[in-house]
């Protein structure tokens, strides 16, 4: 054991050296890290017509203009869908998700039609039931993986990319990603905390967000805790083909691999802290201030600890105040401005209005500390992971399953890319280049190194 240990660290220490490349190097060779331009930009990989993200504007100078952050769904403003659905107080997501399938707006019968649909697939095979059930906790992000590549085996046409069956598979995937959810937290809490394993069966009368509560938690919920929920899987059902994970699955469609193998590798990138994990690093932040902040209505005292933050004298030491601004948006993060609406009336709902305003506080003067300490070099705003946190845990959905949550949101808008990258014409596998820069080396035979 101590050899391998011994092995381990020196394979580790000879790894350190061989990844090390000069970070002048790539503003020489002018690399675009991250797929990023010097502007903060994304470089332009590719073309869709699914959705939009809109921040500013560029001016005939080359200069970028900061505006209210805009999302476009299939050419609709997302404010225009959801500030329609909250007047008339129903459910959206069904809507939204027909539209980004289809391109379409569905009428009412074909919403009723496409729910029936989603509801009749959301029971899961026996077998992917049970293998659930035997697990004994984990992260529920694998679980979903591993559970989806599991769905593979039943699918009688796994490998099938013509688009009937395309569109069966992402309604089915869409469908079963509440219940693995659902079902995946109640066998974490069984295992670790000895709470009763419940399984309860999807409702053909409940709504899309109703039946992931009542899977979750019974008919322990409130009308307003649906409906924001409703819209939280609404704001994050797509947010154009960039984003890390949506690439993904772009990336991995376009060499013809199957939907199982393209939406397991989406759900990894997901995972990651630095996506779908962010509003877990909001949630412990704004725990902390919380707790270090003796008077939540005291501004200066408020500042102080956004500075240390900021400094790196406080909190995690990264210098980064989470949920802050954002790649795209500037002035606005219009996902987070729908959200405020619900958040505030279900923090009246819940006698969580001071913590609501703590928040609101937090979010204005973070961003004026943040120019102080750093400079005004980019327009920043908070971002739609200031907030969902917060809406979540009112809600009473566990963390464990804040990220979940994101992925059976952007199940329908991974899909539509998928679909839209497989139905191109002329479509090529991506491929973007790596420059080595490693000197060349003659070769020695073993016995002379």
């Amino acid at each position: 054991m101590e050899s391998n240990n011994y092995l381990i660290y020196k394979l580790s220490d000879l790894m350190k050296r061989c990844t090390k490349i000069d970070a002048e190097l790539f503003r020489k060779m002018d690399v675009k890290r991250g797929l990023r331009n010097e502007d903060g930009t994304g470089v332009l990989v590719g073309l869709t017509n699914i959705g939009n993200v809109v921040g500013y504007e560029r001016q005939q100078d080359g200069t970028l203009l900061p505006i209210d952050g805009k999302l476009y769904l299939r050419g609709y403003e997302i404010s225009d869908l959801v500030n329609a659905i909250l007047e008339e107080k129903r459910f959206g997501f069904e809507e939204v998700a027909y539209l980004l399938l289809s391109g379409n707006l569905p009428d009412k019968e074909e919403v009723e039609e496409f729910h029936n649909l989603l509801v009749k697939n959301m029971p899961l095979e026996k077998n992917t039931l049970l293998h659930i059930i035997e697990l004994e906790g984990g992260n529920i992000m694998n679980i979903l993986a591993r559970s989806v590549l599991e769905l593979y085996t039943f699918d009688p046409n796994p490998d099938d990319t013509s688009r009937e069956n395309l569109m069966r598979q992402s309604i089915e995937l869409m469908s079963k990603f509440p219940t693995i959810i659902a079902y995946a937290y109640n066998m974490l809490r069984h295992g670790e905390q000895g709470r009763s394993l419940h399984i309860r069966h999807p409702q053909k009368d409940l709504s899309f967000a109703e039946n992931f509560l009542f899977m979750l938690k019974g008919k322990d919920y409130t009308p307003l805790e649906a409906r924001t929920l409703d819209l939280m899987l609404i704001l994050h059902s797509e947010h154009g083909g960039g984003n890390n994970s949506t690439f993904t699955v772009r990336v991995t469609s376009s060499s013809g691999t199957d939907t199982y193998s393209s939406i397991a590798a989406g759900i990894g990138s997901l995972k990651g802290p630095k996506h779908g994990g962010a509003n877990l690093k909001v949630t412990d932040m704004l725990n902390y201030l919380k707790n270090s902040i003796d008077d939540w209505s005291d501004d200066k005292e408020i500042v102080q600890h956004l500075e240390g933050i900021l400094t790196r004298k406080e909190y995690d030491g990264q210098g980064l105040i989470y949920g802050i601004g954002h790649a795209v948006y500037t002035v606005s993060d219009p996902r987070a401005v729908l959200l405020k609406r619900l958040a505030g009336e279900l923090a009246a709902e819940k006698h969580r209005v001071k913590e609501y305003e703590f928040m609101q506080r937090i979010e204005q003067l973070a961003i004026q500390t943040i120019y102080r300490v750093k400079g005004h070099g980019k327009t920043m705003c908070a971002n739609v992971d200031f907030y969902s946190g917060f809406v979540y845990d009112m809600i009473g959905i566990p963390q464990d399953i804040y990220t979940p949550l994101f992925a059976m949101s952007r199940i329908v808008g991974w899909c539509a890319h998928r679909n839209e990258e497989l139905n191109f014409e002329g479509r090529r596998i991506i491929r973007p280049a790596y420059r080595c820069v490693t000197d060349e080396r003659s070769y020695a035979s073993i016995d002379r190194r």
